[in-house]
């Protein structure tokens, strides 16, 4: 049954927050394809003009968006205000990116005039947002898109949709036609009809890999049509020699339950020499034990919020249930906080036993342990899985990080850093199930205008050589 409306409630208190009637497909594409050609024409140094502008209106409005993303993702006020400074951040990072990666270029030559590098945008782009990140992802796509001379069809997440819409808000009030920045709500329905439409020239999606890959399949046939899919990874965080047990143990935590494990580039599973394992786990787990769960505006602040909501959280107490019942032995327990609400603790569990271990993003504080003996089969560990976003190694020396770069394959690897919080000012993407090889953040400027070779005379001129009979 199609839905009428789209309803969000705060997954801290359960508590409806905004509703709206899902939107109309065709509509606003019909729209956008209007309004696309006038946007395009506009010279650059407008289009930068606005985006500067709407970055000040976020800058107005950054307390009252941070607090709407604060209750609709039930993340900490402190990180949802981190996120508000990304936003604004965005935009001057996808000017100079565009700047650096779709700069115009000509090379004269006397005799054969001159030949000329440009780019030109794609049309109407389709934005997908995810419900983690719900202004900071979708903003950038949006953004470089719009610089690049796009018309934007933004769906923000069935689960975020207040905040997507004070995030198009400032981009109206920026003085950015409505008609050139639109906000389409809805839920699947809504957007795989988005997807398929005829009038969109591309689709920008950040999400899980079941729906990406959907769309993949949805798009095959139309070769025309740029999709750049950031789907999320099964990260490995590798635990090797070192001295600095405790600030291991803090990287360790930082990547695995940072906004409650629902990062795309979170840890998902921490394979540790097995001679580490006692040492390293006690501190880990006396440190994950600390954290602070709790509602968004809590005082102590948390930081960790509840999972998205009841579903996610059943979903995630059953996949623990379920590794323990394979043969996982826990190292801190998965506990439901609150029978109603989705607040989960932070949970551990040694899997080193459990056979066909499942290669799933299991969305949420669920950190997987494997124990290891040797570098080698850390690394053949690490790579034991269909996503490649992120990766991390701690310790080891220099020769072994050399090691572990040169084999680890993913998009993002670090080392003695976690695997999550990325740079804007670097390219973000991964292989295999985490993305289709177009990295987001400072590369998106690569998926938002394809380049244009011309060769140009102001004259013609030619003249005919072999092959032709004299006159």
């Amino acid at each position: 049954m199609a839905l009428a409306e789209i309803v969000s409630h705060e997954p801290a208190t359960g508590a409806e927050i905004w509703r709206s009637p899902v939107g109309d497909v065709d509509d606003v594409v019909a729209r956008a394809r209007r309004a696309w050609p006038a946007w395009a024409a506009q010279p650059l140094a407008n289009r930068i003009e606005l985006m500067r502008r709407f970055a000040n209106e976020v800058r107005k409005d950054a307390e009252a968006l941070a607090t709407m993303i604060a209750r609709e993702t039930g993340k900490p006020l402190w990180e949802a205000r981190t996120e508000v400074e990304s936003v604004i951040g965005k935009v001057e990072i996808s000017i100079r990116a565009y700047a650096e990666r779709t700069a115009q270029r000509k090379l004269d030559s006397a005799l054969q005039g001159t030949a000329a590098l440009r780019h030109k945008p794609h049309g109407v782009m389709a934005v997908l947002g995810p419900y983690n990140f719900p202004a900071h992802l979708p903003n950038g796509h949006i953004v470089p898109a719009l610089i690049a001379g796009n018309a934007v069809v933004f769906k923000p997440s069935e689960k975020t949709p207040a905040t997507g819409e004070m995030l198009v808000r400032c981009f109206h009030r920026a003085g950015i036609s409505a008609a050139v920045v639109q906000l389409l709500i809805g839920g699947p329905e809504q957007g795989q009809a988005l997807v398929a439409h005829e009038g969109v020239d591309g689709v920008l999606f950040t999400g899980s890999a079941h729906v990406g890959i959907a769309i993949n399949r949805r798009v095959a046939s139309n070769p025309g049509k740029i999709v750049a899919l950031e789907m999320g990874g099964n990260n490995p965080i590798v635990m090797w020699d070192t001295p600095k047990i405790q600030d291991a143990a803090t990287l360790i935590v930082q990547s695995a339950f940072t906004s409650a494990g629902q990062r795309c580039s979170a840890a998902r599973r921490l394979i540790i020499r097995d001679s580490l394992f006692d040492q390293v786990m006690d501190e880990v787990k006396r440190l994950a034990d600390r954290i602070i769960v709790g509602a968004p505006f809590d005082d102590p602040a948390p930081f960790m919020g509840p999972v998205i909501d009841n579903r996610t959280a059943d979903g995630l107490t059953e996949s623990f249930v379920f590794l323990l019942s394979s043969g996982g032995r826990p190292i801190k327990h998965m506990v439901r906080l609150e029978q109603n609400l989705p607040f989960l603790s932070p949970s551990i569990i040694d899997v080193t036993d459990v056979a066909d271990r499942p290669d799933v993003e299991l969305f949420g504080p669920l950190l997987q342990v494997i124990r290891v003996k040797e570098f080698d089969e850390a690394i053949a560990e690490a790579n034991n899985t269909r996503f490649g976003l992120s990766a991390s190694l701690i310790g080891g020396t220099p020769q072994d990080y050399n090691r572990f770069w040169a084999n680890i394959r993913a998009g993002v690897v670090n080392w003695n850093r976690p695997t999550n919080g990325a740079s804007s000012a670097a390219p973000f993407g991964g292989i295999g199930l985490s993305g289709n090889h177009r990295p987001s953040a400072f590369y998106a400027a690569d998926y938002c205008a394809y380049p244009v070779a011309s060769a140009e005379m102001e004259q013609p001129r030619a003249s005919v050589g072999v092959g032709f009979r004299n006159e």
